[in-house]
């Protein structure tokens, strides 16, 4: 791995991306689906270019085209790359740029035949033999330089063409691709000879010496060839399990890295970027196909995103709730660290399908409400899926943004109009930044793993969705937080030893059973320097190897929030609430009761400035508010976070807004009339103001700006036409689905 300065020098923002915000939908020439390719692509030119010609027309800039590994190299050391060739020649032709999506997962055979030891091998022994996916197993050194030789060999290529504006080095990263062992009852990847030394020589690096990782994992290795991942859950540790799936994230951000340092390095001046099938917060690192993590892969390329299908199939239809947090997880991660923002590597354009099962329609009101929302958080690029439906495979029919005989649809001209007025603002878009947050919600994979694999999710669902506590924890305050239209960030508890708190008036540690022992010492330094922080049951019950503290909260948090626990039980049911008696948050009075889920945990005050502020039902403490330092915290003896979201109720909405109060937060903006979503966007003194009314009916919207005074002018970018702020207030008339941007100077 490089050092941090030579990866910083190698993967620069190139000066391409700083003026170019690609508006863009997946065309491969013809009817193919990705990542398959019609033949005999020159023979076919003047067909595609009918194609191209109408994907500018309706007023896209971009196509995002794509390669596969088996068709670019059939023979080894070989390359076709006609159709990609005839693409860019199109798209210079017509005007427009193009994104390259590479698909190594549909390797040529010749892999294979020339390193048969590289298939991949799950928990069981069994190896899969690649039927077009999922390829061999990129640990393999002979595979790793074949993989790595031919997008070196694809980016010199194309380097120089005035047409490409960059690529999409892994679409949905893990482990394992595009295929489900159905003869592999519990798959687990990969566990071939070269995985298994690669995880060795990690553990070393790790541990040591054999000596400590014995102590660690409780063992009696004898010497370093007999190191293996466990394969069962045991009563004793999973330290073990704990470590192999930290090293799947490492090893999958070294994979990208590796493949984003091979096209830097014969085309240095042009961005690469990556996407996840689904972020984190929706996502299980238990996942059998090997689960990358967000933050990990976000610093391995330009920008790192995230496919976005809101409709995905069968009875799939995310809420709007929902469909922020993902956006504003994506938001969250795309920013961190002083990075650039994050692409939508795929956002849905039609109807999805599985096989039988269909999602509801897409509407061109969908369309308008999803792009704009990506928009306002600050995406730097906008790819839809796909210009055609799948024209094969289990997706056969879906996706597709016009219809299979080329009928032009009504959402395709609607993203096309807003294609238009993104590329006209191009540098507003690009420039603008989401307002800081000052209201964090501690992300923690960590969360996933109490009791090893006890907890382990055999399938995820819909773009591996895992509908568990953990996802409900994160989605559960966020949604009820999201009428207050208060900006939210996400926060990777691996940032939060080395200051990641800064700045924040309120963090909310949802689901905090386990934690990194090196994020206690954050977590005190924040509440110490004035934060505010709420904690749920059992926190820092266990680290990040499994181990109990002897005191909880554990790790010293104990001194920080004021009380330790001193009983704990199951719900019955897995219910409870949280009545409260006491205590300064706005809007509850005593008695109003907080439906919360699993754990009744009885919290006992540890100093005089101590006070239970919440009971159960049965009188035991629930509840503790303290200070410590110049802040202040709340514990919570149970999840009323992952109740709300299976059970929102009003008494928990009150909650949430009354702890934005408590901790000295103002609300940007005041919206009235009904679901109104407002969000903001800065670039300097300027504002970009969004307005969305998601009622299903038309609303009288009123909106009040709380900006730095000054005189504005707005125009509305849709239209292009004045709009009138008295005193920073924009009221209107508001159609179902409508949405309105509004440029502030």
């Amino acid at each position: 791995m490089l050092g941090k300065a030579a990866l910083y020098l190698l993967l620069c923002l190139p000066a391409c991306a700083a003026d170019y915000f690609p508006m863009a939908v997946w065309y491969g020439g013809g009817k193919a689906r990705a990542p398959m390719l019609e033949s005999n692509p020159r023979a076919k030119k003047e067909v595609w270019r009918r194609d191209i010609r109408q994907i500018k027309a309706l007023g896209f800039n971009t196509v995002r085209t794509w390669i596969d590994w088996a068709t670019g190299e059939p023979r080894q050391g070989e390359y076709h790359f006609e159709n990609l060739d005839v693409i860019l020649e199109l798209a210079h032709e017509e005007g427009l740029r193009v994104m390259v999506q590479v698909y190594m997962d549909s390797a040529p055979r010749w892999v294979g035949r020339s390193y048969p030891d590289s298939l991949f091998v799950s928990s069981n022994g069994e190896k899969v033999v690649p039927e077009s996916s999922p390829g061999y197993c990129l640990d393999h050194p002979g595979v790793r330089k074949a993989d790595l030789a031919f997008y070196a060999a694809l980016a010199a290529h194309v380097r120089g063409n005035p047409a490409c504006f960059g690529w999409d080095l892994w679409s949905e990263p893990h482990v394992i691709n595009w295929a489900t062992p159905t003869y592999i009852a519990n798959p687990e990847f990969c566990f071939c000879p070269n995985t298994l030394a690669r995880f060795r020589a990690w553990l070393r690096k790790r541990y040591g010496t054999l000596e400590q990782l014995n102590t660690a994992w409780y063992r009696q290795f004898a010497d370093w060839s007999e190191v293996e991942p466990g394969r069962m859950s045991t009563i004793l540790s999973y330290t073990d399990y704990i470590d192999w799936k930290a090293f799947i994230v490492d090893k999958l951000g070294e994979d990208l890295h590796a493949r984003a340092a091979a096209v830097k390095s014969a085309a240095p001046e042009e961005i690469v970027t990556s996407h996840a099938a689904g972020v984190g917060l929706f996502a299980s690192p238990h996942h059998w196909e090997g689960q990358s993590d967000d933050w990990t892969m976000a610093r391995q390329v330009d920008f790192y995103g995230t496919s976005f299908y809101p409709k995905h199939s069968s009875f799939v239809d995310r809420d709007v709730p929902w469909r922020a947090a993902l956006l504003d997880f994506t938001r969250s991660f795309g920013f961190a660290d002083g990075r650039s923002g994050f692409y939508i590597g795929e956002l849905q354009a039609g109807f999805g399908t599985i096989a039988l099962n269909v999602s509801p329609t897409v509407t061109p009101e969908d369309l308008r409400v999803w792009t704009w929302s990506a928009l306002t958080r600050g995406a730097k690029g906008i790819n839809y899926y796909a210009w055609y439906p799948m024209s094969s495979g289990y997706e056969s029919g879906g996706f597709g943004m016009i219809q299979l005989d080329g009928t032009v649809t009504e959402r395709a001209r609607e993203a096309g109009r807003i294609a238009r007025v993104v590329d006209a603002n191009r540098k507003l878009f690009l420039e603008a930044r989401p307002p800081r947050a000052e209201v964090a919600i501690v992300y923690n994979p960590l969360m996933h793993f109490v009791g090893g694999r006890q907890r382990a999710a055999a399938y995820g669902g819909p773009q591996g969705e895992v509908a568990g506590i953990e996802r409900d924890s994160l989605l559960g305050v966020y949604r009820a937080l999201f009428p207050r239209n208060v900006p939210v960030d996400y926060v990777h508890a691996g940032e939060i030893a080395s200051g990641g708190l800064k700045g924040y008036k309120l963090v909310i540690l949802p689901y905090p059973p386990m934690l990194p022992e090196a994020m206690a010492a954050g977590l005190a330094e924040y509440v110490r320097g004035g934060g505010a922080l709420v904690a749920e049951a059992r926190l820092g019950w266990n680290n990040e190897r499994g181990v109990a503290s002897e005191r909880i909260p554990g790790m010293g948090l104990a001194q920080v929030m004021g009380c330790r626990e001193i009983a704990v039980q199951t719900g019955e049911r897995g219910r409870t609430a949280l009545v409260w008696s006491d205590g300064p948050v706005p809007g509850l009075a005593a008695g109003d009761r907080l439906p919360a889920r699993w754990y009744e945990e009885t919290l006992e005050p540890l100093n005089a400035g101590a006070r239970v502020v919440a009971r159960f039902a049965g009188g035991n403490a629930a509840a503790v508010m303290s200070s410590y330092g110049r802040g202040k915290t709340l514990m919570l003896g149970s999840y009323v976070s992952a109740a709300y979201e299976s059970t929102p109720s009003t008494e928990v909405e009150r909650f949430y807004a009354g702890l934005l109060e408590w901790a000295g937060l103002a609300a940007p903006v005041t919206a009235e009339g009904g679901r109104i979503e407002v969000r903001i966007l800065e670039r300097g003194a300027e504002r970009v103001v969004f307005v969305f009314n998601h009622e299903g009916k038309p609303v009288d919207a009123r909106i009040a700006l709380h900006l730095p005074r000054g005189d504005y002018r707005a125009t509305d970018l849709i239209s292009g036409t004045p709009v009138e702020l008295p005193g920073l207030r924009f009221d209107a008339r508001m159609q179902a689905g409508e949405v309105r941007v509004l440029r502030l100077e």
